[in-house]
């Protein structure tokens, strides 16, 4: 069918996005077409399917947005890879990330896939779903040393354990370490019962998950069993030189002034560490700084050392979860 068949509304113009192997489009388009109704409602426009043609019908800054996304989305069905509503999503957050990264209304999209940002793992390909995941990625094979900081489900943890287990993959590391500072919820650890990895093993359980979605079950436990992965909290790596390991501090809002410093200066040769953590998640005693806070202010001038942000705009767990953060730091300061 062609364009003049197809009238847009005044105010509008159009564009004919031509795309050759029909399935493909079957799969660009998604179930019911959900993919491209998903697309219409990120940029207003409106997008009709005739044949192996797709018109689209909006502002002139739309249509070219949306034909970039369009684009990137079958250019990833012709290498072989599918297209999930997630991917959908990952490419839409990524053209609509111009609050705090710098990018403006007509900017050429950079897609992840078309970038080349993607950390192999030997269970999945990760790929960046945000502007600021993206930049973190980049961040994170560029610096020994890097901060994510950031509100929960924002994928800090997750990617830095996925670059942790690609660069252990690639053999730029001998080892990986994770680590928590195990800062009792509620619950004193004496009390708790079982040995100590029973006491601490369910404050390590997230760095568990994240590994488990990398790394195949048996190879997983072997690795652990030769100490090539390292789970343990905070409180044991007084003492050690971390050499040649991909070692990642998570939930580092609850480490104390001390225990950072104490951390931080166990970096050894060939390592590379990244800390994370959520300034508004802060579970120490009243009247007990952060060490989080602290590194922040004291290293953010050396050279070399990355401090990546994110904002609620990053979260890519349930869209509730955005919406939930984003209540809660509007109410900061009325409670």
């Amino acid at each position: 069918m062609s364009s003049s068949e197809i009238i847009p509304p005044s105010g509008t113009t159009s564009q004919l996005l031509e795309y050759p192997d029909n399935r493909l489009l079957i799969d660009l388009c998604g179930a019911y077409d959900s993919h491209l109704a998903a697309i219409e409602k990120a940029f207003g426009v409106q997008i009709i399917r005739r044949g192996n043609q797709l018109s689209v019908m909006g502002e002139d800054d739309a249509i070219v947005r949306t034909a970039s996304i369009l684009d990137a989305l079958y250019a990833r069905l012709e290498g072989g890879r599918g297209v999930e509503p997630a991917d959908v999503d990952s490419l839409l957050r990524m053209g609509d990330s111009a609050v705090g990264t710098g990018v403006r209304s007509g900017d050429q999209i950079e897609m992840p896939i078309l970038g080349g940002i993607e950390i192999q793992t030997r269970k999945k390909r990760v790929e960046p779903r945000t502007a600021a995941q993206k930049a973190y990625v980049h961040s994170l094979f560029d610096n020994e040393l890097a901060f994510g900081i950031g509100p929960a489900g924002t994928g800090k943890t997750y990617l830095a354990v996925a670059v942790g287990v690609s660069m252990f993959i690639g053999g730029h590391v001998d080892k990986i370490i994770l680590s928590r500072p195990a800062v009792e919820a509620g619950e004193k650890l004496g009390y708790l019962p079982g040995d100590m990895k029973d006491k601490v093993d369910p404050y390590m359980q997230p760095l568990y998950d994240a590994l488990n979605d990398f790394l195949p079950g048996k190879q997983l436990a072997k690795l652990l069993e030769d100490k090539k992965i390292e789970i343990a909290p905070l409180a044991f790596m007084r003492g050690r030189t971390l050499s040649n390991a991909f070692v990642v501090l998570d939930e580092a809002q609850n480490a104390t002034s001390m225990q950072m410093k104490m951390f931080l200066t166990r970096l050894g040769e060939g390592s590379r560490m990244v800390i994370t953590g959520d300034r508004t998640q802060i579970d120490l005693p009243r009247g007990v700084a952060s060490g989080l806070q602290d590194a922040e202010r004291l290293l953010k001038s050396i050279p070399k050392i990355s401090f990546n942000y994110f904002t609620s705009k990053d979260v890519v767990r349930h869209p509730l979860v955005a919406a939930i953060i984003e209540a809660y730091e509007a109410d900061t300061g009325h409670a």
